[in-house]
């Protein structure tokens, strides 16, 4: 796996993404040579060829991240692969279609673009095809032993075969080994697989090492090549998160992450602001049709305020549309929103859907209470049972608060104490890797979550 953006991505699926790239580029590049012929020359460089075929592969690219082609694990068979790949083109058309009709001068001129739409469909088929083949190939395989017996190791064997994209095959695991588990049949069973099989890492996944660790061998193992590693690291690079059952303060403590600059704290501070003057800007028209909805639709303020715990433990407002009943906690007191929750109302339930009840919160952005990108803010009421319950969990509030966040896009809404735990793994796994980069992609992966209405509730 190579690591940008301080988030870890398979080697597989970036050769996906720049062999497609190249692909796109390519089909539109021959329709208009073949096309347009000796005017293909002028067409490309004086016309702004070369920069219409970036956009149209960059298009190409978004296409298929909206339809999660290069997200495997949410295609259930090849079938509905090829058909997500087909709507690519398909969608690319009537787009085109559209923009030839209003601005002609925008496309490349003349049939190359519907001939670059046709090579394109019959260049992904291919392309994926042979893509299929080309991740079966030995050098593009790695295997390795995972060393361990308890839910750890179990959790890691799972998660390393439900990720094919990562380009890992499991040799065998410690589970496989028959009788008694003691140090002397865990170095056998280790070295005898080692042996028989070019094994090219072993990942130690014991939680009581003490009396059943084979140093000997791994050492020696070492020494041979073979690369040893700890599971923390792989789980992570899996899963997006950091499991807080098998964290210690020292691993808090001498962890190379966690660590942020007075720079990278000045930019991010400023990028908030932009980014956030900008929403406001862009959802201005929206506000008085929304807040005449609220005031239509029953009773109560039209906005709903509210105590919520931010950077340092430090107490703020945040401020929403409301979208519940006025009366919504009067009797039942502090409460997480359920499914289908009937203090909702019409108006809220669509305001929460499309997550327009969260624009005001672009105010608390610019007050300095929240940033845009950061742990979602709890409030006070559930902070207490929720730092007795969940180990670590005062460690989110060392950063400030964020309209949007990592386990925002990737875990749904949550309404109990383990979605609060799960939540939370993916919290300390984006303050650990906090970058600017990362920022960037939360609210590119946000975009397309609140579009596609995916984590609502």
């Amino acid at each position: 796996m190579i690591r940008l953006f301080h988030v870890y991505y398979p080697i597989r699926t970036l050769i996906l993404l720049l062999g497609e790239a190249l692909i796109v580029w390519t089909s539109f590049l021959l329709a208009t040579l073949v096309e347009l012929r000796e005017d293909s020359y002028l067409v490309l460089n004086y016309e702004y060829g070369y920069l219409k075929l970036f956009i149209f592969t960059g298009v190409v690219l978004l296409c298929s991240h909206w339809f999660d082609l290069y997200d495997t694990a949410r295609l259930n068979t090849k079938g509905e692969l090829y058909f997500r790949l087909l709507m690519v083109p398909g969608l690319l058309a009537f787009v085109m279609a559209g923009i030839g009709y209003i601005r002609p001068n925008l496309l490349l001129g003349g049939g190359s673009t519907a001939l670059g739409l046709f090579i394109l469909t019959v260049a992904l088929f291919g392309w994926r095809l042979g893509y299929g083949w080309l991740v079966q190939l030995p050098m593009l395989v790695e295997r390795v032993y995972v060393l361990g017996t308890g839910d750890r190791a179990q959790r890691l064997v799972q998660g390393l075969r439900q990720n094919p994209e990562i380009g890992v095959e499991i040799a065998s695991w410690t589970g496989k080994l028959e009788g008694e588990v003691s140090r002397q049949s865990v170095a056998a069973h280790l070295m005898e697989v080692v042996n028989k099989q070019k094994v090219h890492r072993v990942i130690v996944a014991m939680r009581d090492r003490r009396g059943n660790m084979p140093m000997d061998e791994l050492l020696k193992l070492r020494m041979r090549g073979v690369k040893i590693e700890e599971a923390t690291s792989w789980l992570e690079k899996i899963s997006g998160k950091i499991e807080v059952e098998n964290l210690n303060p020292s691993w808090l403590v001498f962890n190379e992450g966690f660590r942020r600059t007075t720079t990278f704290v000045l930019v991010r501070r400023v990028l908030s602001v932009i980014i956030s003057l900008i929403g406001l800007i862009l959802t201005l028209p929206l506000l008085p049709l929304i807040m005449l909805a609220v005031r239509l639709d029953s009773e109560g303020p039209i906005f709903y305020m509210q105590t919520r715990v931010g950077k340092n433990g430090r107490l703020f407002k945040v401020v929403k549309f409301r979208t519940m009943r006025h009366d919504a906690e009067a009797a039942s007191g502090p409460q997480w929103a359920g499914n289908n929750d009937p203090r909702v109302t019409r108006v809220g339930k669509f305001l929460r859907t499309t997550r327009l009840d969260e624009i005001p919160q672009l105010w608390c952005v610019l007050k300095g209470d929240m940033a845009f990108v950061g742990p979602r803010p709890e409030r006070p009421e559930f902070i207490e049972n929720l730092s007795r319950e969940i180990p670590y969990y005062g460690v989110r509030h060392m950063v400030r608060p964020g309209v949007t966040g990592w386990a925002q896009i990737k875990y749904k809404y949550g309404s109990t104490i383990e979605d609060a735990r799960e939540k939370l793994q993916y919290d300390l796994y984006y303050i650990k890797n906090a970058s600017i980069g990362l920022d960037f992609l939360i609210m590119f992966q946000t975009i397309k979550t609140v579009l596609l209405r995916r984590g609502a509730q």
